[in-house]
């Protein structure tokens, strides 16, 4: 029997996961190649023959999305399954049609058959976009289910950025498990606060396996998502995080709709700083589009280290990178913190960025007077660091997930700047968490 000749349209994460869990080990696929965008250095790469199985002996290679067209012609493609996060609805079709004009089949694969069901009960934190705020929500769900005793457990959203056979089931329980593992900053972004609440995380590659080392020290896993895509796992209980900052996009994006379409709870954040019509707008889409999920407002809690590094001064504020970029947002928690804790200036960084950092501001122009924290990377990092000490600022506000100054020298005066969930009214985390414990 001829196999189906496929090409899995991705970015380094869900589409390893579907190749995983749809295509390793079915005789009627051939998956020919892999295609990646959003992520830089990642084209040019095999999926490794150790994670392929015994169908792909010499791995699957890796190609530049934009060579698509090309592709499907050369390697007789019959199919291409798009298989990434955080497009617009005109971005997807944009990607069908080329696919189609080609002479494939173009195809998204469904929620539920790439989800891995687990022994043990699981949350899920999803979100419509990236950052919306589910790290703040996932470590508010955590610290509930510590407090009621839990041993907790969560599993992060791939980020496979370096060996893809060394990082196929990751274990993140201490601080020096990040020097272990050679994690990028963004990587130690999304690890790292997980650490310091005393919980355990997992990553990697192969998420099966992931999940049946992690159900032996659990007592409840926690998927803690990554853009908008859709949880890896079967949740008993799904939380999404939708963001009236950006009304709207909670319809408007692939495959955030999906998430607020299965939501069991959306958790509509940010409602202190977006517009109260626009927090109406949000309110509607989600009691419109899922009118049987509960709804949960909350604030974005803003603490600074040393607010006296920003009163008065010409500061550089650093902000999430993937949040700036395909995120599409052009603010976060450094630049509210200028503004709010009276910064004289907001530094422009664009004269002084080099290398891999230039390259950003060329393809993502609309990022403006704040630095985007790009660190997929050994040499990302580097020219992170050295654009960072060029910039002519007073001090510099860090408004990443983790403290930057850490690992890259910062020759300036420098502040953390954070946000933690903070619930209105009810029912908040605590209520859901003791609700689903008494239902399991």
């Amino acid at each position: 029997m001829n196999r189906i000749k496929v090409i899995i349209i991705g970015a380094a994460g869900r589409d390893f996961h579907n190749f995983n869990t749809v295509y390793r080990n079915n005789p009627n696929y051939e998956v020919v190649a892999f295609t990646a965008a959003q992520i830089p250095d990642i084209a040019g790469r095999k999926y490794p023959a150790e994670l392929a199985g015994e169908y792909y002996p010499n791995g699957i290679p890796i190609y530049d999305e934009a060579d698509l067209e090309k592709l499907i012609v050369d390697l007789q493609a019959e199919e291409c399954v798009l298989s990434y996060s955080d497009l617009p609805y005109d971005t997807v079709m944009h990607i069908g049609s080329r696919v189609m004009a080609a002479g494939a089949k173009f195809s998204m694969m469904g929620s539920y058959p790439t989800m891995v069901k687990s022994t043990k009960p699981i949350i899920s934190i999803t979100a419509i976009r990236t950052g919306c705020g589910k790290s703040q929500t996932t470590r508010a769900i955590v610290k509930a289910l510590i407090a009621e005793g839990k041993k907790v457990v969560s599993v992060r959203h791939p980020m496979p950025y370096g060996d893809l056979v060394a990082q196929k089931v990751q274990r993140f329980a201490a601080i020096e498990d990040l020097v272990k593992h050679k994690c990028t900053i963004e990587e130690m972004e999304e690890y790292e606060p997980h650490i310091a609440m005393g919980s355990v995380i997992y990553a990697g590659v192969d998420y099966e396996a992931i999940l049946r080392e992690a159900e032996k020290e659990a007592d409840v896993i926690v998927w803690d998502g990554g853009n908008n895509d859709m949880p890896f796992y079967t949740p008993d209980l799904s939380i999404v995080v939708v963001d009236p900052l950006r009304p709207g996009h909670e319809i408007g994006y692939y495959p955030g709709e999906v998430n607020l379409r299965m939501a069991d709870v959306v958790v509509v954040n940010k409602v202190d700083s977006a517009y109260p019509e626009d927090v109406d707008e949000v309110l509607n889409n989600v009691r419109t589009y899922n009118p049987k999920a509960r709804i949960v407002l909350a604030a974005s809690a803003l603490m600074v280290d040393n607010p006296e590094l920003i009163l008065g001064k010409k500061v550089l504020a650093i902000e999430d990178g993937p949040t700036l970029t395909h995120g599409e947002m052009t603010i976060g928690a450094g630049v509210v913190a200028a503004q709010r804790f009276g910064a004289a200036e907001l530094v422009d960084p664009r004269p002084w960025v080099v290398g891999k950092i230039d390259e950003t501001y060329q393809k993502y122009p609309y990022i403006g007077t704040l630095l985007p924290a790009m660190g997929y990377g050994e040499q990302q990092m580097k020219d992170l660091e050295e654009t960072i000490n060029r910039v002519e600022c007073d001090s510099v506000v860090i408004g990443t997930p983790i403290d930057l100054a850490r690992f890259i020298k910062i020759d300036k005066p420098n502040t953390r700047v954070y946000y933690e969930l903070s619930e209105i009214g009810k029912p908040d985390m605590r209520d859901l968490v003791k609700e689903f414990l008494n239902k399991i």
